[in-house]
């Protein structure tokens, strides 16, 4: 071999070994972009309704095979809390960080347009009403920048379509929302409507409701099934909320059934197998199981008048935001015939707990660490490496952490 010749072959092998390097070094960095809770690319998030932890996981719960089979699969999630009462402030919180207005703390019963008059310098929109403007942005419009997918199911939306449509539906702006009134089922509308906008945080946003994906990913929960075929038909994040009686926010329903936790207790026995013998969810999925808020701490009635005190804890340094102002708060709302006065002795939404199932989390977890709605946002946005929303980003904020990824 002449000395030209050698030096040719000593530098094709360093090449190559050179590009060998690159060709690893790429696929370690892949491989670390995909470790940890990141491995996760199909998040399910069920939300049912106004439970406190005492009451739903322990030894009478009304709810068995939420509290004992499927808490078992994964891990119970013990201090887990809602953001505030009554409903929609927690919805709203789960996918844009945003704290309540007035109006979003008493579930916005006049569907109207937000007034911005500020921000606060970590990300709060100041102002009053309920659809915030297209500058708040929500998790479906990071994951949609992402190039990441979302969908919404709605139980029972559509059913009467002279009150919501079947996709993206809501009251007109700035009208009355009629679906705090649930619909038994009639001739006119035979499987009843106990859809209740308050409980589909996505048409609250402009960013959402005014554009096309709003039509086509906020459906109505009948859709899942087929879209559970296969992964690429999947979302990445999928908000499953049931009808005001699968969710057991009613009780007794108006379609005759019992409501509270032994009608969501029967949702769950239904939708859940389906979720977890989906593709997406057996190849790298995490299903949560929360509540939007805890129960009233006290009661008391009369023929035509209902008091509700609301205790207010909250958790995880959580902070009112800029538009609540001092507590104890009451107010008042009309609701099947009866006044309801609602008292908040403080702004935050209870202990509920939450149940969180994937293959990696092992089965008979149990955490005791703290969390809320804003650490869960915290906690999908890491999965998916995107930036914090509103009070996701919190100084000091935890999100879900190897207590509860137990299977890494």
């Amino acid at each position: 071999m002449t000395q030209r010749n050698g030096l040719r072959v000593f530098l094709t092998v360093v090449c190559a070994t050179l590009i060998g390097l690159i060709v690893a070094a790429c696929g370690s960095s892949s491989s670390l972009q995909t470790t940890g809770q990141q491995q996760i690319r199909h998040v399910f998030i069920i939300t049912l309704e106004n439970e406190n932890y005492a009451t739903t996981f322990g030894a009478n719960s009304k709810a068995p095979y939420l509290s004992q089979t499927l808490a078992s699969q994964g891990a119970m999630v013990q201090q887990y809390y809602g953001t505030g009462h009554v409903s929609l402030d927690n919805y709203i919180s789960m996918i844009s960080g945003q704290a309540p207005t007035l109006d979003t703390d008493n579930d916005c019963t006049t569907y109207s347009d937000y007034k911005l008059t500020g921000r606060t310098a970590d990300g709060q929109a100041i102002g009053t009403g309920c659809v915030y403007p297209a500058s708040v942005k929500t998790l479906p419009d990071q994951l949609k920048a992402a190039g990441y997918t979302w969908k919404g199911y709605e139980g029972d939306m559509g059913n009467d379509p002279a009150r919501e449509a079947a996709t993206c539906g809501h009251p007109t702006l700035n009208t009355t929302d009629l679906t705090n009134t649930q619909e038994a089922p009639s001739a006119a509308v035979p499987l009843g409507d106990q859809y209740a906008t308050r409980h589909d945080p996505f048409v609250y946003f402009h960013s959402i409701i005014d554009s096309p994906d709003c039509a086509k990913n906020v459906v109505n929960l009948d859709n899942l099934t087929n879209d559970l075929k296969s992964i690429d038909t999947t979302a990445n994040f999928n908000l499953i909320t049931p009808n005001t009686c699968d969710d057991g926010h009613d009780a007794p329903c108006v379609n005759g059934q019992p409501g509270g936790l032994t009608s969501a207790d029967e949702f769950l026995k239904k939708w859940v197998p389906v979720i977890t013998a989906s593709a997406a969810f057996q190849k790298d999925g995490l299903l949560i199981i929360n509540f939007d808020e805890s129960s009233y701490a006290t009661v008391t009635a009369s023929a035509k008048e209902e008091d509700l005190i609301f205790a207010g804890t909250a958790c995880c340094s959580q902070q009112p935001g800029p538009n609540l102002g001092a507590f104890p708060q009451t107010s008042s709302l009309a609701y099947k015939g009866m006044t309801i006065n609602l008292t908040k002795q403080s702004f935050g939404g209870d202990q509920t707990g939450a149940v969180m199932i994937s293959k990696f989390i092992k089965p008979g977890t149990v955490s005791t660490v703290q969390y809320n709605h804003y650490s869960m946002l915290k906690s999908i946005e890491d999965i998916f490496q995107l930036d914090h929303l509103g009070y996701a980003g919190q100084a000091g904020l935890v999100g879900f952490g190897s207590d509860i990824f137990t299977n890494l």
